[in-house]
């Protein structure tokens, strides 16, 4: 096919808007309403209520809106909910300065990954409908590959790790969300942990019909310690994320890499359960914070950019006055 017939190609309109190339209304009301404030809304009621709260109506009412008025900036509830995954996770990326282990590197990268399900546990609801495409899902997959970069995969086996590490993080997230909100919902704690069932379990099961599970059981090693409140799954998640990393290593040295030191590299400590208080003051304290953080990227983007057509500019300038001096 020539390049004559061969069409444009074209993202689809979330993802154009989420690229900030998207072409803007020609009507609706002006300097009134924007994608910003729509995904901010939208954001704002799912932090409060979850993901099922959220809808065109509900986003248009709480801005004072029409829902016709969202539809001129946002074409479908799809498009905004991608929108929203967008805004609420913001990869802090390190600077080009951090040099650390790739085991530390990774850490870091699931920690940042499980922070921003704790911050909005709405996102563990959003279907997974393909590749990453948008520019912070793009940040979060180029800040992976970076730590992982002087280690001995192919592209095909950094890309696995990169799938299994999201998946690992995005998993334990909901079931952390969802042990809470069975705490919150149940009369007594206990009812989520096991111990209210712990006495009549001992006696249903028995060594005869469960003999792997009964001595466990018996030893305290099957239901949550006592006073342990539910969601608490840090130690849970610590020893998993270990073991993901020491598989990795172990394949890496049968490739013959260098991948860890003989000593695993100590695990960062996990951040807090993010439980932060429904006050707007906070909310906007947390969003100046992102775009503070956005304002930086972009700078350090604006920086990069500039010393490359520096050098650029230099190496042109040698090869004219190399050329002249030919002359």
């Amino acid at each position: 096919m020539s390049d004559e017939l061969r069409a444009d190609p074209e993202l689809p309109r979330a993802v154009a808007l989420a690229w900030g190339v998207a072409a803007h209304p020609q009507r609706g009301p002006k300097r009134e309403l924007s994608i910003e404030r729509i995904v901010d809304a939208a954001i704002e009621i799912a932090d409060a209520e979850g993901l099922g709260a959220v809808s065109m109506s509900r986003v248009a009412a709480s801005l004072g809106f029409t829902t016709m008025s969202l539809y001129r900036y946002v074409t479908s509830k799809d498009d905004l909910i991608l929108l929203m995954q967008e805004g609420a996770v913001e990869p802090p990326v390190p600077d080009d300065s951090v040099d650390r282990g790739w085991r530390a590197g990774v850490t870091a990268w699931v920690l940042a990954m499980r922070a921003a399900y704790q911050e909005h546990p709405w996102l563990v609801d959003i279907p997974i409908s393909g590749a990453p495409i948008t520019p912070n899902s793009l940040l979060i997959v180029d800040w992976f590959l970076r730590e992982v970069r002087d280690l001995p995969l192919s592209d095909g086996e950094k890309m696995s790790a990169l799938l299994l590490l999201t998946s690992y993080a995005r998993a334990t997230s909901a079931q952390d969300r969802d042990l809470r909100a069975a705490a919150l919902a149940a009369d007594d704690p206990a009812d989520v942990t096991g111990e209210s069932a712990f006495a009549a379990l001992t006696e249903l099961v028995t060594p005869e019909r469960f003999p792997h599970l009964s001595p466990l059981l018996a030893a305290g090693g099957y239901v949550a310690e006592p006073g342990t409140h539910p969601g608490d799954t840090d130690d849970d998640f610590t020893f998993g994320l270990l073991r993901i990393l020491d598989g990795i290593g172990h394949h890496v040295d049968r490739q013959g890499g260098a991948s860890s030191p003989a000593t695993p590299e100590p695990l960062p400590e996990l951040p807090a359960q993010l439980d932060l208080p429904r006050d707007p003051r906070v909310r906007e304290a947390a969003k100046a914070r992102r775009e503070a953080e956005k304002a930086v990227r972009e700078a350090q983007k604006t920086l990069r950019e500039a010393q490359k057509r520096e050098r650029e500019a230099i190496k042109h300038a040698l090869e004219r006055e190399k050329h002249e001096k030919k002359k």
